[in-house]
């Protein structure tokens, strides 16, 4: 209290201890913003660079060439061009379905990122599970051209 007994408040130190308070949780936005719009981003290249390589790899396979293989070399030609990401897995599976036709289909799994680095898979006890995101693409692998 001052000479007139009125209590005098310390201002001292408030905006550090906001900013101890704000910044874990600012951070945790940022890094659950940069993992959405990195995740948007790999969904919308990841549709168009499946269904290239199936285009390229699968219509029109070379002579005793059969599904495992095509989706073998769409794996690859899928892999080579995410190899820098380094936190994505892909897998291709084909099945037949009526008319001949045949149904290719591409997951990837996205990990999310610290900014780049690596992020456990596992927060107090809590799995985190990767982000996937599956495309498909029908084609007559006899037919040079037809996509269904």
């Amino acid at each position: 209290m001052n000479a007139i007994g009125q209590r005098v408040h310390n201002t001292r130190g408030q905006m550090t201890v906001e900013l101890v308070v704000a910044l874990p949780v600012l951070i945790i936005v940022a890094v659950i913003a940069m993992n959405a719009l990195e995740f948007f981003s790999l969904c919308a290249s990841f549709d168009r660079a499946a269904h290239n390589a199936v285009r390229v790899q699968a219509v029109s396979p070379a002579y005793g060439q059969d599904a495992s293989q095509s989706c073998a070399l769409v794996e690859q030609s899928l892999q080579s061009r995410y190899a820098q990401e380094g936190h994505i897995d892909i897998e291709v599976r084909s099945s037949q379905i009526e008319g001949g036709l045949c149904e290719f289909m591409a997951t990837a799994r996205f990990h999310p990122t610290l900014f780049g680095l690596g992020l456990r898979s596992e927060v107090l006890g809590v799995q985190l599970p990767p982000l996937v995101h599956e495309t498909r693409a029908v084609v007559d692998c006899y037919k040079p051209g037809v996509i269904a």
